[in-house]
């Protein structure tokens, strides 16, 4: 249904990543102005904190999905989908998981490694969504770059410039590549595109029964 015509990808993702820069904003103002914690969480990694961005990886995979499908780029097999890219989360997360009881560098390291074969495997699972949600997760990672590189270098005490437990003390560039170049460019996106993969599937499922 879908050969010879584009994607439109950049259609696709311009509100949603004008709607996640705006919460990505909202979030800095209200850390700043010590708003409600449990919304705006100053904490490493955020802390769970309802204003977030992370929550948009279900709207929005699930939003694509849908509209690829019902416009002509619908998945070969949408539950193939499904069920592969929910393998991907897990296994990257097993293994991750088991590094980390050697020590934390190894965590974070088979992590990464494994998010950007993750991201490489997945590729093919369907190539519409894949592109769009990889476009998507860099539109919506770069701003929070970004925001970080402030708020590292004028320690602002922000969960964006705030380390892991036990992380070393290092100079303001390298903590920003290291808690904020290296993950916001690797694992989260990664998290972006396979976990929107797992929610586009069931949109897909949802829009080809309608």
């Amino acid at each position: 249904m879908s050969a010879g015509r584009a994607v439109p990808v950049k259609d696709l993702i311009l509100v949603p990543s004008l709607i996640t820069l705006a919460i990505t904003v909202l979030r800095l103002v209200g850390e700043l102005q010590n708003w409600s914690p449990s919304l705006f969480g100053k904490a490493a990694g955020g802390g769970g904190s309802l204003v977030g961005i992370s929550w948009l990886i279900v709207v929005f995979g699930f939003y694509f999905g849908w509209r690829l499908t019902r416009e002509g780029h619908p998945a070969d097999s949408p539950g193939k989908l499904v069920g592969l890219s929910l393998l991907a989360v897990l296994v990257v997360g097993f293994a991750a998981f088991a590094a980390g009881k050697i020590s934390q560098n190894a965590f974070f390291g088979v992590f990464i490694l494994g998010s950007i074969a993750a991201l490489a495997l997945t590729a093919r699972l369907w190539p519409a969504l894949w592109k769009t949600l990889l476009a998507y997760a860099f539109a919506a990672r770069i701003p929070v770059v970004i925001v970080m590189l402030f708020a590292i270098l004028g320690n602002w005490g922000t969960h964006y410039d705030v380390p892991p437990p036990n992380f070393p003390a290092y100079s303001p560039i390298v903590k920003w590549v290291l808690i904020g170049v290296v993950p916001q460019l690797t694992l989260w996106i990664y998290m972006t595109v396979v976990g929107g993969l797992f929610f586009g599937g069931l949109a897909g499922l949802m829009a080809r029964r309608r």
